[in-house]
């Protein structure tokens, strides 16, 4: 390889070795956002829920700068073909970690209306409990990518289904306390709503571990993911839940 050629490679690499880098510091900004608001609504905490709200710009900033840094070393490095699955992943993991930091923001946004509203039992602990398991979900996807493991990326595939169906039992029990009182109503479809935006993160979660296998591959994952949640085809609660 001559000398031009080798400098070339060295400064794509030390490029490349910066965006990973930062896909894994905004990961980790990302996992840090799940815990804290489902923390503060478990704690009922406004002033926590508040620092998530705040702390998601930041997410935002690092997903734009990241889809500038991609698009410069596509521009200008040319990257062959496995490189360039590299790059490519990182943007794609990029979009789905600052969607779910947006979900995260909108978890903590509910955390102030319902710190004014009578709670129902038991229900801000099961949100938490499904939020750690999607937290732990991201950070083996993470793992998953920095050692380029297939097996652990596809464990993290096959446990959406677990948050589907947690996220389909809190939804049978919000209908109960709805029949049962109708006051409770209002703090039940907060409480939907925050379930919906954790099963979610689920999605993105598993949409990163989907991109490490195509890194690792060359192709995404061939067995069609069948979706456990069984609301997802409400088009107006999905179309409410984009504008949050």
């Amino acid at each position: 390889m001559s000398e031009l050629k080798q400098h070339i490679a060295s400064a794509f690499d030390r490029d490349l070795e910066g965006v990973q880098a930062q896909i894994l510091k905004m990961g980790g900004l990302v996992e840090v956002a799940i815990h804290d608001a489902a923390k503060a609504l478990e704690a009922r905490d406004e002033e926590l829920a508040e620092r998530v709200r705040l702390g998601d710009s930041a997410i935002d900033a690092m997903d734009e700068a990241l889809n500038e840094e991609v698009a410069r070393l596509i521009a200008l490095r040319q990257p062959i073909a496995s490189d360039l699955r590299v790059v490519l992943a990182v943007m794609r993991m990029s979009g789905n970690l600052e969607r779910i930091g947006d979900l995260s923001k909108n978890l903590a946004k509910r955390t102030g209306v319902l710190a004014q509203m009578a709670p129902i039992n038991g229900s801000t602990s099961a949100l938490r409990r499904m939020a750690r398991d999607v937290e732990m979900m991201l950070k083996d996807a993470l793992d998953a990518y920095i050692k380029r493991d297939e097996a652990l990326a596809r464990d993290v595939i096959e446990r959406d289904a677990d948050v589907d169906q947690m996220y389909n039992t809190l939804f049978r029990e919000f209908l109960t306390f709805m029949l049962e009182d109708p006051r409770n109503i209002t703090s039940c479809m907060h409480l939907h709503f925050i379930a919906k935006n954790i099963e979610r993160m689920g999605d993105h979660v598993t949409s990163i571990a989907e991109q490490v296998v195509f890194l690792l591959t060359g192709e995404m994952p061939d067995e069609a993911r069948v979706k456990g949640d069984r609301t997802s085809s409400d088009p107006a609660l999905s179309a409410n839940l984009e504008k949050e």
